[in-house]
């Protein structure tokens, strides 16, 4: 059986940490997160998430986050998918898109080119977008928040929507999770979803 790349989205507070370690257990795969799935990468990370960091340009964000990509496809995710090994990445391109696109107002065109750019045009088989609303994923955020946690309510019900949007224009690449419920139940509808869709024995 070939190797398979599977991205978790959704914004702060979905619960898609948790459903991705959960898969990735289950199908044995190598779990990595973005930013920060390399060396490289945590550094940048540390970087990007801290409140306390100031102004930062919106460009110059989506560069850093196309930094980490890169360096995370080529370190990482490529040579695992060579090696034979499912790889489940809690947070891929689709996040780009959503944040520094439809979040952060930067042509979404532009965004999706730099990350095909980034990881010379590697692409998840498929994309689970965990599904919570706003409202609700706030109320499961602790009071230390890092930089994006903090962005106000606007901003994150245009993520929110830029993601939906996203699933919707691709409904073959991406399936869309309640993520509302609990956290099995959540779980299950992941597992379902990804042996119809990609045929694996999870």
């Amino acid at each position: 059986m070939s190797s398979r790349f599977i991205a978790f989205e959704g914004g702060e507070g979905c619960g898609k940490s948790t459903q991705a370690r959960r898969l990735a257990e289950r199908l044995g795969a190598v779990l990595t997160r973005e930013p920060g799935g390399t060396g490289i990468g945590a550094r940048i990370r540390a970087l990007l998430l801290d409140p306390g960091l100031g102004v930062l340009d919106d460009r110059a964000e989506a560069l850093l986050m196309a930094a980490d990509r890169a360096q995370h496809v080529a370190e990482l995710i490529r040579p695992a998918l060579a090696a034979g090994r499912h790889v489940v990445t809690d947070r891929y391109a689709g996040s780009s898109i959503a944040y520094q696109g439809a979040g952060r107002g930067l042509p979404v065109d532009e965004v999706r080119a730099l990350s095909a750019w980034a990881t010379d045009g590697l692409w998840p088989d498929l994309t689970v977008l965990i599904d919570v609303p706003p409202e609700v994923a706030a109320a499961r955020l602790g009071v230390d928040r890092d930089r994006f946690e903090r962005e106000s309510a606007a901003f994150h019900e245009r993520v929110r929507a830029g993601f939906l949007a996203l699933a919707a224009a691709d409904p073959e690449g991406w399936v869309v999770i309640d993520g509302t419920g609990p956290v099995d139940a959540v779980a299950e509808a992941v597992v379902t979803a990804v042996r119809q869709r990609l045929q694996l024995p999870v």
